[in-house]
């Protein structure tokens, strides 16, 4: 199963290099989100607004959503109903990330996949781009993780990008005195100004999280923040605030130590809210409940 998924991850990435970030981020939003039951991959119906379909969840990449897709069609067909789609993106996370650069993790299985799908379990549960390190930290402990592997998780943003709509009030007129976020590095602001235009915005228009090396999962991430280049809020106040500064410190002094924090994280990500036995089933098709 897994060289299965890793063969159909170094398709997928040979058509977009973001599908790492995509799965990646997908994953994130099913496991906080009812458990790691895949419930976001579900469709919603004339009859049910599904989470995929909530505010917060609309702006997640087709990218990753078809890697799951094409591995669940291939899986079907040499083993029907025996690999849920909850352990596929599982799994694919991993593969894809490791195509990426990133560290091996193992990935245990037998997880179920859920049942319900509900846009209005999503708000509250997900981080937004403009909370403060106590909001972060909150969301992060409801699902049993500490502050210090909450930082390790928004590594995860070391792939990927964002839409400017997501940090426009850190570039353009942010305060009374100030057109800029004071703590994002002025140089910076400045490019992406050249990216995202005050008038006439491409709402489709987006930035790599990290612009030094995007296409590779590792810690420079953790110096784009010591050096006021996160492009979310809610990543470079993990510098700006005195209590997190000394933990994105670390990481971005050593990638080692970020890479096996990083597998401890994920490990445990991976097990929050797992459905097994009759809690779930092992859906047919990814998209639509058996």
């Amino acid at each position: 199963m897994g060289r299965m998924v890793l063969m159909l991850g170094v398709a997928l990435l040979k058509e977009s290099f973001v599908t790492a970030a995509g799965t990646l981020r997908i994953f994130f939003h099913d496991c906080f989100v009812q458990g790691c039951d895949a419930s976001v991959l579900i469709a919603s119906t004339a009859t049910n607004k599904a989470e995929k379909d909530a505010d917060d969840n609309l702006s997640l990449p087709g990218d990753g959503f078809d890697a799951v897709v094409r591995a669940k069609t291939a899986l079907e067909k040499a083993c029907p109903g025996i690999v849920s789609c909850a352990d596929i993106l599982s799994i694919a996370t991993r593969d894809l990330v490791g195509l990426v650069g990133g560290p091996f993790w193992s990935v245990m299985k037998g997880r179920k996949d859920g049942r319900i799908s509900l846009a209005s379990n999503v708000p509250g549960n997900l981080p937004k781009p403009t909370m403060n390190v106590n909001q972060l930290t909150q969301i992060f402990q409801r699902n049993g993780f500490t502050q210090e592997e909450m930082i390790v998780l928004s590594g995860a943003h070391t792939v990927g990008f964002t839409h400017c709509s997501e940090f426009m009030n850190r570039i353009y007129n942010y305060s009374k005195t100030s057109s800029i976020d004071p703590t994002m590095n002025q140089t910076y602001a400045m490019q992406l100004r050249l990216a995202c235009p005050n008038v006439n915005l491409d709402p489709t228009v987006v930035v790599f999280n990290d612009a030094v090396t995007p296409k590779k999962f590792d810690n420079v991430f953790f110096g784009n923040l010591e050096r006021g280049e996160g492009v979310l809020a809610s990543d470079q106040i993990l510098w700006t605030d005195t209590r997190t500064r000394g933990i994105v410190n670390k990481l971005a002094a050593n990638q080692s130590t970020f890479f096996s924090s990083w597998v401890e994280a994920m490990q445990k990500l991976s097990l929050v809210g797992v459905k097994t036995g009759k809690e779930g089933e092992v859906r047919k098709h990814c998209n639509a409940v058996n």
